[in-house]
C-alpha cells in the first residue's frame, strides 16, 4: 500500500515545524555537530520540553538525522549496532547561563528515517512519534528541511490509515482518532501512559492535529466522510470488514514486536548510553511510576542486572 502525501500537508508542516531554537537549544545543537561532525543531516526537538517550550528543566529530546551511520561515529561497533537495531540513544549536557541543558538524542540514518515513516515499516515507533508536533530546529541545507517535512507527512498519513480500521464503523473526532492511536503505539512499547496523559497529547495542541487530520483524511486509502460540526470535524470511515480484522490482528502483533524491540534497546542502551541502567530505571519510573534501587553489584554487570531488574519491574506491573 502507497500513500501519497498531498503538498499541502507538507505545506502546513513545513509552517508549524520551522523552528527558531532557542539559546539552549542552540548550545545543545552546537554540542551535537562538534560530536558528529558534517555526518548531521537534521536534528528535530520533541517530547515534553518542546510541548511546554522550557528547556531548562527535564531533558529535551531529539532525533539526529544522519547521512550514514559509519560517517556519524568514530567508533564501528556504535555504527553497526545502530544499523542493526535502530536507533543508538545517548546523553548529553552542557552548561548554559550559569545552569545546565540535558538532552536525550535519538540518532537514524536518512534512509531509516525515511522508511520509518512509511506503510513499509510494521513497526509503529517511528511513524507515530513523527505524527506528532515537534520542531526542525537545524537542517544542513533547504533540500534536507523539505525532505523532513515530506517524511513527516507520510508518518501522519502511515499513523492514520493504521489507526482508523480500529475505529468505529458510526462517527468519531480527530480526537478520538488520535487519543485511540495513541494508546495503541504506546502499548506497543515498554511504556504503561495513563489515558489521561494520552488525551492531554492531543489537548495541547488540538488546532494542529485537527488541520491535519482534516487534510490527511483526503488522502488516506479508504472511503471517509467528513462532516463539519459545531466545534470540530467528524468523519465516517468506510472499510472492509476483513480490513478491520486483520488490522486488529496486525495490531496485537505489533505490540509482541514493538515490546520485544523495546527491551532490547534498553539493553543495547547500556552500553551506548552514558549512565544507561540508571537511564533505564528512570525512563520507566517515569512512565510507570515503579521505582527500584539497584545495589552495586548489579552496576557491575549491566547486563545481568537488567534482566534482573526487568523482571522484578514486570512483577511490580511497570510493564504492561
Amino acid at each position: 500500500m502507497t500513500i501519497t502525501a498531498p503538498a499541502g500537508l507538507i505545506t502546513i508542516l513545513r509552517q508549524k515545524t520551522s523552528r527558531e531554537a532557542p539559546p539552549g537549544i542552540k548550545a545543545l545543537i552546537e554540542e551535537i555537530l562538534a560530536r558528529h561532525r558534517d555526518a548531521v543531516q537534521a536534528i528535530l526537538w520533541y517530547g515534553s520540553c518542546f510541548r511546554t517550550g522550557d528547556d531548562s528543566s527535564g531533558i529535551n529530546d531529539f532525533y539526529l538525522v544522519v547521512d550514514t551511520y559509519r560517517h556519524a561515529y568514530h567508533r564501528h561497533s556504535y555504527a553497526f549496532l545502530n544499523k542493526l537495531l535502530p536507533p543508538n540513544v545517548f546523553y548529553l549536557e552542557v552548561p548554559h547561563e550559569g545552569g545546565v541543558r540535558r538532552s536525550k538524542y535519538t540518532i537514524f540514518s536518512f534512509k531509516d528515517f525515511q522508511h520509518g515513516a512509511t506503510m513499509r515499516w510494521f513497526r509503529s515507533y517511528l511513524w507515530s512519534r513523527l505524527a506528532q508536533p515537534m520542531g526542525l530546529v537545524y537542517a544542513r541545507n533547504n533540500h534536507v528541511a523539505e525532505q523532513v517535512y515530506a517524511t513527516m507527512a507520510h508518518a501522519l498519513l502511515t499513523f492514520i490509515t493504521r489507526v482508523l480500521p480500529l475505529m468505529p464503523r458510526q462517527q468519531f473526532t480527530s480526537r478520538e482518532l488520535w487519543c485511540r492511536g495513541l494508546a495503541l503505539t504506546y502499548a506497543a512499547e515498554l511504556r504503561a501512559e495513563r489515558r489521561d496523559k494520552l488525551t492531554e497529547l492531543f489537548d495541547a495542541v488540538p488546532r494542529y492535529y485537527e488541520e491535519l487530520t482534516r487534510i490527511a483524511m483526503d488522502a488516506v486509502p479508504y472511503s471517509v466522510e467528513a462532516m463539519s460540526g459545531n466545534d470540530a470535524w467528524r468523519y465516517r470511515a468506510s472499510i472492509p470488514p476483513l480490513t478491520r480484522i486483520s488490522s486488529r490482528v496486525m495490531w496485537a502483533l505489533r505490540r509482541l514486536q514493538g515490546k520485544t524491540l523495546s527491551l532490547l534497546l534498553l539493553v543495547k542502551g547500556l552500553y551506548t548510553f552514558q549512565g544507561g541502567l540508571d537511564y533505564v530505571l528512570w525512563k520507566i519510573e517515569r512512565h510507570s511510576g515503579v521505582r527500584i534501587q539497584i545495589d552495586h553489584r548489579l552496576r557491575q554487570v549491566p547486563l545481568v542486572g537488567v534482566v534482573v531488574l526487568f523482571w522484578r519491574l514486570y512483577r511490580r506491573g511497570a510493564f504492561r
